[in-house]
């Protein structure tokens, strides 16, 4: 019988203080949350250090699984291998408003953006909440970014929060998740944006729980729809292909819980290191760093893989029941799970 007390827990590696992105230090996370009828929205941002993020570049890269995704930045971040601001989470159709307010903040913060100094790559990231929130309404807003920069902080609020709102996953309430793991010297954190998976296929830390939980909803079976986007953290030394490698393994994490990747499914991980930064300014000096070794990668990999597995599993378990727009709701998982081990 499934323990519905206790959070459960993925794989072996052990899971830092907080089991979050944040224990890889110098990560923070923000969430400004948008709950008020119809309107069941929110933004979440990731901030890779506390600094000046466009002037102190941070090494990333991307993996997309499956493409069915609006993101914005993601040909610059591949093309260059750093990310220039933070990362910012929300619905599909409010990732113009939230890219504009991170020119306009990277912009406060370096007037000559798009005068003497080239302009700069917003990363935004979307999951489509429409079920639960009218999205139509557009209401997420560039002060809405702002608050959730400004709220940013090392604790990390799980479940129906931030741009994890008016998510769903499996049939049920998804969101905002976080997990780490630590691999050997290194950590691994990661943080997911849940809003993807069907209720049959639902893996829940190894355990088949699809065909009960489709049965306890009694709805009928339908094709993928839904989104995931992955944020990797880690504090190893590694460089913008490393990253990618990396990146790639947080679909081994989401192939655990019953994704196939699915046709209208956007699945999207990016990864980053907090080991160093790459300077804008050319007077700088590169940083002369020693990479892991390729033949070292493999416990970054697991971690990577069990973090992701571990903050889905924590975005189920964390989110509350949501009603939403034109009668819509989706139940916390929590709750059915005691219903189907009464």
């Amino acid at each position: 019988m499934m323990d519905t007390d206790h959070v459960p827990v993925v794989g072996t590696l052990p899971a830092g203080p907080r089991n979050a992105i944040t224990d890889v230090a110098g990560v923070t996370v923000g969430h400004c949350t948008l709950a008020d009828g119809a309107c069941q929205t929110g933004v979440t941002v990731i901030r890779p250090h506390a600094g000046n993020v466009y002037c102190d570049k941070v090494p990333a890269a991307a993996t997309v699984l499956n493409g069915f995704g609006k993101s914005i930045g993601l040909v610059q971040v591949d093309e260059l291998g750093v990310m220039e601001t933070p990362i910012a989470l929300t619905n599909t159709f409010s990732v113009g408003a939230l890219a504009q307010a991170q020119i306009r903040a990277a912009i406060a913060d370096n007037p000559e953006i798009g005068r003497a100094w080239p302009t700069v790559n917003p990363l935004v990231f979307e999951c489509n909440d429409g079920y639960l929130n009218d999205i139509q309404a557009m209401a997420v807003q560039p002060l809405h970014y702002d608050h959730a920069l400004a709220a940013s902080d090392e604790d990390v609020a799980q479940g129906a929060v931030g741009a994890g709102r008016g998510m769903s996953s499996f049939g049920v309430k998804g969101g905002i998740g976080t997990a780490s793991r630590m691999a050997g010297d290194y950590t691994v954190g990661a943080l997911v944006l849940s809003n993807f998976g069907t209720p049959e296929s639902l893996i829940y830390a190894g355990q088949p729980l699809g065909a009960a939980l489709a049965r306890q909803l009694a709805q009928d079976v339908a094709p993928e729809k839904g989104s995931i986007i992955m944020i990797v953290a880690t504090d190893a030394p590694l460089d913008a292909r490393q990253l990618r490698r990396l990146s790639l393994r947080a679909g081994a994490g989401l192939a655990r819980t019953g994704s196939v990747f699915g046709h209208g499914s956007g699945d999207i991980a990016l990864a980053f290191s907090t080991a160093y930064t790459v300077p804008h300014q050319t007077d700088v000096p590169m940083p002369a760093v020693a990479m892991v070794h390729e033949s070292k990668l493999d416990p970054l990999f697991r971690a990577a893989a069990d973090s992701v597995e571990q903050a889905i599993v924590h975005a189920l378990w964390h989110a509350e029941t949501v009603h939403g727009r034109d009668g819509h709701s989706r139940r916390a998982l929590r709750e059915l799970l005691q219903e189907l081990t009464a």
